[in-house]
């Protein structure tokens, strides 16, 4: 498929959609459906908590233990998550349960990424991926 930065919000469903099934195949989700007062929806809560809690590890670890101040030095996988977490408005949610000063610190060098100038960013990059995730974090910011 090809992706149109402008359309972006029309292909978020359809993203949402197969990551959904793919963790149902994987075993993460479940497909449930719920009843809200008028109608059913499909809804995929998670399976096992425990890939949830190793992710959001993984999450705070790279904002606080492996922290490079340089997103170029960054795992792609690792920015992309981060980005995409404040996207989908879970970033708080993920480092909320550190103490504060950690907190606090995470909070900054996240924050200092998502203010990042993603035409400037995208210029440095070396890979196509890079610029990509860069790509997607410009969309967001003008949705």
């Amino acid at each position: 498929e090809t992706w149109n930065p402008l359309k972006l919000h029309f292909q978020i469903r359809n993203v949402r959609e197969r990551l959904a099934k793919n963790l149902v195949e994987k075993g993460v989700l479940t497909t449930e459906k719920q009843n809200f007062l008028l109608f059913d929806m499909t809804t995929h809560p998670l399976t096992d908590s425990n890939e949830k809690e190793r992710l959001i590890q993984r999450l705070q670890d790279c904002l606080l233990e492996r922290w490079t101040n340089d997103s170029r030095r960054m795992n792609r996988r690792m920015l992309a998550l981060i980005l995409l977490a404040h996207a989908s408005d879970v970033l708080e949610n993920a480092l909320s349960s550190l103490p504060d000063d950690r907190y606090d610190t995470a909070s900054s060098r996240s924050r200092g990424l998502l203010e990042a100038d993603p035409d400037q960013e995208s210029v440095k990059v070396t890979t196509p991926a890079e610029e990509m995730i860069w790509a997607v974090l410009a969309a967001f910011n003008k949705s």
